[in-house]
This record gives C-alpha cells, sequence and structure tokens, in this order.
C-alpha cells in the first residue's frame, strides 16, 4: 500500500459496515482523531484513518477477540502500517498483549466511547451538537440508565491516559464532531 488512502478506508468501511450508527460512529471518531492529530502536530491522515476503520469489522465480528483480530488481519493484507494496526488492535481493553503505548493509541482510546456517548446526548437534544456543552455530558454521565451501554470508567481513564482534563476533552471531542453534524445525522431538529 502507498500511502494511506481516506476513500478506500471509507470503501473498506461501507463493504463490512451495512449499519448507519455505526458508519456514523466511526465518522465521528475520525473527526475527533483528525482534530487531536492537528493539535499535536501528528499526521492527520493517519490519524483520521485509524478514527474511521477501528470499528470497521464489528458488525460481522462482534465478539472478542474477533473484533479487531479479524480487521487487523483485513488491513494487514491490505498493506496497511503496523502503527495504524496496532493502535486499532490496542482500543480493545481484552487484548493484553496490545497495551496503548504511542499517544495515537491513547487518543484513540480516549475519542471512541466519548464520541458514541456525545452521539447519545445529542440525539435528545432538539439543537443536538449545537451548543452543546461539556457540562450536559457530564451530567448524563450521571444517569446510569442513560446510553447504559457506554461504560464511563473508559472514558474517564480514556481522558486520563491521554494526559487531557475530562472536561477540556468532552468539549474538544463534541467541537470537532460538529462541522460534520449532517453526516452524522446530528442536524437541530
Amino acid at each position: 500500500m502507498e500511502g494511506l488512502n481516506r476513500q478506500a478506508a471509507w470503501e473498506l468501511v461501507c463493504e463490512y459496515t451495512k449499519s448507519e450508527s455505526l458508519r456514523r460512529h466511526m465518522l465521528a471518531v475520525e473527526a475527533a482523531m483528525r482534530a487531536y492529530a492537528e493539535k499535536f502536530g501528528e499526521d492527520v491522515e493517519k490519524w483520521g484513518i485509524v478514527g474511521l476503520l477501528h470499528d470497521f469489522d464489528y458488525e460481522r465480528w462482534p465478539n472478542p477477540p474477533d473484533h479487531p483480530l479479524k480487521g487487523a488481519a483485513i488491513l494487514e493484507a491490505a498493506g496497511y502500517p503496523q502503527d495504524v494496526i496496532y493502535a486499532i488492535k490496542s482500543h480493545a481493553d481484552y487484548l493484553e498483549d496490545c497495551p496503548r503505548i504511542s499517544k495515537l493509541d491513547k487518543t484513540l482510546y480516549a475519542c471512541d466511547e466519548l464520541a458514541g456517548f456525545i452521539m447519545a446526548v445529542a440525539m435528545v437534544r432538539p439543537e443536538r451538537l449545537e451548543g452543546m456543552k461539556a457540562k450536559s455530558v457530564r451530567k448524563k454521565m450521571k444517569q446510569k440508565a442513560f446510553a447504559a451501554a457506554v461504560n464511563r470508567d473508559d472514558i474517564v481513564r480514556g481522558a486520563e491516559d491521554l494526559g487531557v482534563e475530562l472536561n477540556e476533552h468532552i468539549q474538544f471531542v463534541i467541537d470537532a464532531m460538529r462541522p460534520i453534524s449532517a453526516e452524522l445525522g446530528l442536524v437541530p431538529a
């Protein structure tokens, strides 16, 4: 593979993922990863593609460790760089041989659950992402029944591992997602 190609990555997502909500989740994580890459002075394309591809195999192989190992094998066969594949594998807590080491690994983990939770919060707000503040996300995090499948500890641990203050991290991810509101299905009602 010569360089990373966003269009090729998107085609892979579409080939393996039919669920619109899962595709939107990957787009949200991509947006957050691109924003963090820019902030950290990293490769924006590479980081964006890691965010875009991190769950592309989940719909077909949702059970650990198939997800993300089946996807990692597909990416390897397609010639994706090892650091991209490793970062995607490292977002799974249950792969003990893939600890999060690099800033890329830690950023993906920090953005994954949070982006999903922010989307859930946005869906119950008439203005969706517009005007959303970290405070309203934190308030919803305290409601255990709301988006119950999202692990709040992962969100907190992700920010800590990345070395960013939780409220700033939440606001940063909201702000990264806002420009693609339409693609995320989060246009104000």
